[in-house]
C-alpha cells in the first residue's frame, strides 16, 4: 500500500527498576513515615537496581543520570544535577549540589542487573525529586524519591550529635506542652503525629503554598536547601495571617464555626483537615496549638524541634523593653497599649547551624521559632528562627527577630496605679517578672526540664542587669567590667585558697615577699528604707475547679506604729494572654495592722461566682490594693494568679496491646458539681492506636452521677503510645486524661 509503512516498535532496553522502599527506608530512619513510598536523608545513600536487557558496558555505553525538583529546576541553583557511571557527565560549571552514583560490587554487567548506590549531597535541597535514567538513546523515570533533612549527617546543617537527642526531638510523635501559670505549671500531653499518613504530601504542599514560592519558585525551591530559610517559612505558614496558612488564631470569647483551641489533643487532626478542605485555614488555634503543629512540620522535614514555653511572658509591642500594667481601685484596667504579659506563651527551637551570623559556630544550636501571630517580621507574621545563645548575652542586632524574643523573657515590668483623675503613680517596678520556669520535655521521660539559664542569667545578678543595659544601648563597656570583676574575684578566690593552703608564703619581717595579695573593701551602697509592711497571698486550699477558692491575704507589720488600712480586693476572669474578661467580685475591707504583728485576712470566692466567666478563661487575678489611710500616698500591691485544677477523669487499657490486635480501653469521669451537666461529648484520640478520632455523645449527667464508656482500638504502630480522652460540657471546657499504652510486636 503506497504511502504507508509499519515499523516495529523498539524494544525498551529497560527491562525495570527495583527502588527497595523498604531496606531504603529503613537504612533512612524513614520507616516509620512509609514502607512502599522512596523517602530519603540527604548526605546518605541508598541503593536502586536497574535491570537493562542487555550488557552493560560502561566505557562505550555510559549510564547518565539526572535528578531535578520544583517547577524549573537548574544546576545553578541545585535543583537540577547531572550525574552517570563512569562520572562523564558533562555539567554546567556553576552546578550546585550534585548528586553522585556508584556501581554496587554486587552488580552483573554481563546481564544487566545494575546495582546503583546513589546520594544526594548534604546541601540539596528538600523535597520530592524525579531521577531519569538515559542509556544508549532511551530514557526512562528511574525513582521519585523524597529528600529530607539528615540530623544523622555531620555535614548537614541539622546534625545533630546525641542519638538520644535525635530520638527525642525528630523521632517521637509523643510530646508534652506545659501550660498553667508560674505557680501552677500543667503538662498535657501532645500528639504530634509527624509520620502519620500523608504527613509528607501534608508538608510538601505546605511549603508549595508560601507566598515566597509562588513569588519566584525557582528560588524557593532552591533554598530549601537551607534549614534556617525553610524553618522560618514554616513559621509563617503555620499560621494563616497573610497566606494560605495552617491555622486561623482566635483569643477572643466567642468560637463559633470552629473548634476551642483547648479542644486539639494533637497536630495531625489539624495538619489533615487543612489538606482534605483544599488548604483553607483550620479555627482556631492559640499559641500551644501553633507551636505543637509547627513541631510536627519540621520533625517530619527532619529538623530536630523541641516545643518551650516561657511563664511570665511578656509582649513588648514598642520594643522599649518595659510592660506597663495598669491598676485602679476595682482591678486590672484594659491597657491603654498593646504591650502584655501573658501567664505563658509557647514557641518552638530548632537545631541548626548558623554561620550567616558566624563561621565559628558561636551562634549554632537551638533557634527560637515562633508561629504564632504576633508581629510582622520583614512585613510577614513570622518569627525567628533567634539563636538561644544570642537572647542570652543580650545581642539583639542578630537575625531573625532576637529583640522580640529577648523581651518575651527580660522585659521589665512597671505597675501604675490611675488615680480618679487620670494621674498615674507608679506603685511598684519589677525586673526579675518576666521569663520564669522556662520548660520544655525532658529526653528520654516525661520529666520537665527548666532551660531557662540557657536564655537569661541568673535574676538580679550583676551579669544580668550589665546584659540589659547592653541589649537596649548597645554598649559593651558594663558587660566588660562585669566580666572583668568577675575574673578578678575569681583571682583572688584562688589567691586565697593558695594562702590558706600554705603554697605562698611571703619572707620573713624586712626582706620583700615573693607575693603579696590585695585587700578589696567594697563598697556598700546605701540601701533604700524597706516599706512598714510586706504582704502575700497563702493559698489555704488546693483551687479546685468546681468548688470554692479560698484565700489568705497575709500582711507582715515591719513598723514600730500601728497602720489604719483600706484593702480593696478584687478577682478577675483573665485568658492566658493577660487580658481581662470579666470582673468575679470585689470587696473593701477596713482593718488595722499593729506593730510588728501579722493580719490574715480571709478571701473566698464561691463557684457560683466564677464559674461563668471562667468557663472560657484561663486563671483568676486576685488583686490587692491597700492604702494606708494616715498616708494616702502610701500604697501596696499584692498580686496572685489561681489556676483552677480540673475534675479528675480516668483512662485505662487492661492487658497486654498487641500489634494490629484488638484492645479495649474505658473512661470514667464523675459529675463533680451539684447542677446536671449539659452538652457533653467526650472525644478519644492517639496515633498509632486510632485512625480516626472516637466521639461520643454522653446524655445528660447529674449530680454525682458517672459515665463508664469502653472503646474498642487496633493499634497500628508499636512502642509506647498515648491515648488521651476529652470530656467537654456546658459547665467547664475540655477536661482531660491520658494514659500510656506500650503497643508489643
Amino acid at each position: 500500500m503506497s504511502g504507508t509503512m509499519t515499523e516495529k516498535t523498539k524494544e525498551s532496553i529497560f527491562k525495570g527498576v527495583d527502588v527497595h522502599p523498604q531496606a531504603n527506608n529503613v537504612n533512612h530512619r524513614t520507616r516509620e513515615i512509609s514502607l512502599t513510598q522512596l523517602i530519603v536523608r540527604r548526605g546518605q545513600p541508598f541503593k536502586l537496581t536497574l535491570n537493562l536487557r542487555q550488557p552493560f558496558n560502561p566505557s562505550v555505553q555510559p549510564l547518565c543520570i539526572s535528578a531535578a525538583t520544583g517547577k524549573l529546576p537548574t544546576e545553578k541553583q541545585g535543583t537540577l544535577s547531572f550525574f552517570g557511571v563512569p562520572d562523564v557527565v558533562k555539567r554546567s560549571p556553576s552546578a550546585k549540589a550534585v548528586w553522585k552514583v556508584e556501581l554496587d560490587k554486587g552488580s552483573s554487567t554481563t546481564t544487566g542487573n545494575l546495582i546503583l548506590t546513589v546520594t544526594p549531597p548534604a546541601d540539596t535541597p528538600i523535597g520530592e525529586y524525579t531521577m531519569t535514567v538515559k542509556h544508549r538513546d532511551q530514557e526512562m523515570v528511574l525513582a521519585k524519591p523524597v529528600v529530607l533533612f539528615n540530623p544523622w549527617c555531620p555535614n548537614d546543617w541539622v546534625y545533630l550529635k546525641d542519638e538520644n537527642e535525635i530520638n527525642e526531638y525528630v523521632m517521637n510523635e509523643q510530646g508534652i506542652i506545659y501550660k498553667g501559670s508560674n505557680n501552677y505549671i500543667d503538662s498535657c500531653n501532645w500528639d504530634f503525629g509527624q509520620f502519620e499518613d500523608d504527613m509528607v504530601d501534608i508538608c510538601l504542599r505546605m511549603l508549595d503554598l508560601n507566598p515566597k514560592y509562588l513569588k519566584d519558585p525557582g528560588d524557593d525551591v532552591s533554598a530549601r536547601c537551607n534549614p534556617i530559610y525553610v524553618s522560618r517559612v514554616v513559621s509563617a505558614m503555620i499560621n494563616a495571617d497573610d497566606d494560605r496558612g495552617i491555622l486561623e488564631g482566635r483569643w477572643g470569647c466567642s468560637f463559633i464555626g470552629g473548634v476551642l483551641p483547648s479542644r486539639w489533643t494533637g497536630s495531625y487532626a489539624i495538619l489533615k483537615r487543612w489538606f482534605v478542605i483544599g488548604s483553607y485555614p483550620v479555627k482556631y488555634g492559640q499559641c500551644w496549638v501553633f507551636a505543637g503543629v509547627m513541631c510536627s512540620v519540621l520533625r517530619l522535614l527532619g529538623i530536630p524541634c523541641r516545643v518551650v514555653t516561657n511563664y511570665e511572658s511578656a509582649h513588648d509591642n514598642d520594643r522599649s523593653l518595659t510592660i506597663d500594667v495598669y491598676y485602679a481601685d476595682y482591678g486590672v484596667r484594659e491597657k491603654p497599649t498593646q504591650d502584655s504579659v501573658w501567664n505563658y506563651h509557647v514557641w518552638v527551637e530548632a537545631w541548626m547551624r548558623r554561620p550567616d551570623l558566624a563561621k565559628d559556630g558561636k551562634y549554632d544550636g537551638w533557634q527560637v521559632l515562633d508561629p504564632t501571630p504576633q508581629e510582622k517580621s520583614e512585613g510577614v507574621y513570622c518569627c525567628g528562627p533567634a539563636p538561644v545563645v544570642a537572647i542570652l548575652n543580650g545581642e539583639t542586632d542578630l537575625k531573625y527577630d532576637t529583640p522580640f524574643v529577648y523581651a518575651e523573657v527580660n522585659a521589665d515590668c512597671i505597675d501604675w496605679l490611675v488615680k480618679a483623675d487620670g494621674s498615674k503613680v507608679n506603685i511598684f517596678s519589677d525586673t526579675a517578672k518576666v521569663g520564669q520556669n522556662i520548660s520544655t520535655k525532658s529526653v528520654g521521660s516525661n520529666k520537665r526540664m527548666n532551660i531557662t539559664d540557657s536564655y537569661k542569667y541568673r535574676e538580679g545578678t550583676e551579669k544580668e542587669r550589665s546584659v540589659f543595659h547592653y541589649a537596649t544601648t548597645r554598649d559593651l563597656s558594663k558587660v566588660d567590667e562585669v566580666e572583668e570583676r568577675e575574673e578578678e574575684k575569681e583571682e583572688r578566690e584562688k589567691t586565697e585558697e593558695a594562702v590558706q593552703n600554705g603554697e605562698m608564703k611571703g619572707n620573713k619581717a624586712g626582706n620583700e615577699t615573693t607575693g603579696s595579695t590585695d585587700v578589696v573593701t567594697p563598697v556598700i551602697a546605701p540601701q533604700p528604707p524597706s516599706p512598714p509592711m510586706s504582704m502575700q497571698f497563702e493559698e489555704v486550699t488546693p483551687p479546685k475547679y468546681c468548688k470554692d477558692v479560698r484565700l489568705m491575704l497575709v500582711l507582715q507589720s515591719k513598723s514600730s506604729a500601728a497602720m489604719r488600712l483600706s484593702i480593696n480586693i478584687s478577682v478577675q476572669a483573665m485568658t492566658y494572654n493577660g487580658s481581662p474578661a470579666g470582673t468575679i467580685q470585689t470587696e473593701v475591707k477596713e482593718e488595722t495592722l499593729q506593730p510588728g504583728k501579722d493580719l490574715s485576712v480571709p478571701i473566698q470566692v464561691p463557684f457560683a461566682a466564677y464559674h461563668k466567666l471562667m468557663i472560657e478563661c484561663d486563671n483568676m487575678k486576685v488583686s490587692a490594693m491597700v492604702t494606708d489611710k494616715e498616708k494616702p500616698d502610701n500604697t501596696y500591691l499584692a498580686v496572685h494568679d489561681v489556676v483552677l485544677l480540673d475534675p479528675p477523669i480516668t483512662i485505662t487499657v487492661s492487658g497486654t496491646t498487641r500489634l494490629n490486635r484488638e484492645a479495649e480501653g474505658e473512661v470514667v469521669f464523675m459529675n463533680p458539681v451539684t447542677e446536671t451537666l449539659k452538652e457533653c461529648t467526650l472525644t478519644i484520640s492517639g496515633s498509632g492506636l486510632l485512625k480516626e478520632d472516637i466521639e461520643v455523645k454522653i446524655p445528660d449527667l447529674k449530680r454525682n452521677n458517672r459515665i463508664c464508656v469502653k472503646f474498642p482500638f487496633v493499634p497500628y504502630k508499636p512502642g509506647k503510645k498515648t491515648v488521651v480522652a476529652n470530656f467537654d460540657c456546658s459547665t467547664f471546657r475540655d477536661i482531660k486524661g491520658s494514659c500510656t499504652v506500650d503497643v508489643k510486636l
